[in-house]
């Protein structure tokens, strides 16, 4: 359960990317920690770590969402 432990480590850090590169590592992270998390999920069927996915794609959305910069129209 040593990737239960990373996923929560991920989830209480300090979420500030002063550049795009580190953006870019941290959705990488993100995403590589959902799909690990899900392999596990397939086999237990656990909630606690639908939970977790959940979170985790909530923080990968808004890094996502920071990457793609704001609209030009209103």
């Amino acid at each position: 359960m040593d990737l239960v432990s990373k996923a929560l480590e991920f989830e209480t850090r300090k979420m500030r990317f002063p550049t795009t590169s580190d953006r870019v590592l941290a959705a990488r992270e993100a995403k590589s920690l959902i799909l690990s998390l899900n392999e596990i999920y397939k086999e237990n069927k656990d909630s606690e770590i639908m939970d977790i996915m959940k979170r985790l794609t909530v923080i990968k959305q808004r890094i996502e969402r920071r990457l793609k910069g704001k609209p030009l129209t209103a």
